[in-house]
């Protein structure tokens, strides 16, 4: 048996001293030792300090006025505004896939404009029809039995011609495109829509000529 002297200590004591130093020193690496910041005070901090509410009216138009800008600089961004918004309606209007709208984007929906486009639709002639003949009624009210009754007789054949657009169209894409996603009503009442509006009204542009073959 071995017999300590004073102030010596046995190994188990020593290694489990130096086990709570570690978990002390652990401890005191976690810690943080302030509270976490919240995002808007660390915001706050990266813009930096808040400048002071104005104190007269005078000075409230001032600092509008300087977060506005100059005349000048107003007439600029607004000018570059509107030349960056017609440049992307004319792209648009071109066709580019990326300023398209989301409901004309994709090869199908082209190939559906395509087809559309070749042909000579009744239904395009609805509108100047119906404002003729809405303006004749109200020319000559004598007239409204019989403008009524045409316009009853052009609904018809609109109906009819969209339905049977509605399943060439149909038939035509799932040939070329079986694996579409588009819904037979979805391409119906999008080609319905675009055989109704007049040629050169129609967005994008038509890439076609009435009679080519698509």
């Amino acid at each position: 048996m071995k017999f300590l002297r004073r102030g010596e200590s046995t190994p188990s004591d020593s290694s489990s001293v130096d086990t709570d130093a570690a978990v002390a020193d652990k401890t005191v690496t976690l810690g943080k030792g302030r509270p976490t910041p919240k995002r808007r005070e660390a915001e706050g901090r990266k813009r930096g300090p808040i400048a002071p509410a104005p104190k007269t009216a005078k000075e409230a138009r001032a600092r509008r006025k300087a977060i506005r800008g100059t005349r000048s600089e107003r007439k600029a961004d607004s000018a570059e505004r509107r030349a960056s918004a017609q440049d992307r309606r004319a792209r648009m209007l071109a066709g580019e896939e990326q300023y398209l709208l989301p409901r004309d984007k994709g090869p199908v929906k082209g190939y559906v404009r395509d087809i559309v486009d070749a042909r000579r639709n009744l239904l395009g002639l609805f509108m100047p029809l119906a404002l003729v003949l809405i303006v004749s009624m109200i020319l000559t009210p004598a007239l409204q039995a019989l403008v009524t009754l045409a316009m009853l007789v052009m609904m018809l054949f609109m109906i009819i011609e969209g339905v049977v657009l509605g399943r060439m169209v149909n038939k035509r894409v799932r040939e070329r495109y079986p694996d579409t996603a588009d819904s037979s009503f979805s391409l119906g009442w999008y080609a319905f829509v675009r055989a109704s509006q007049v040629r050169r009204m129609r967005a994008p542009k038509p890439r076609v000529s009435a009679g080519d073959a698509v």
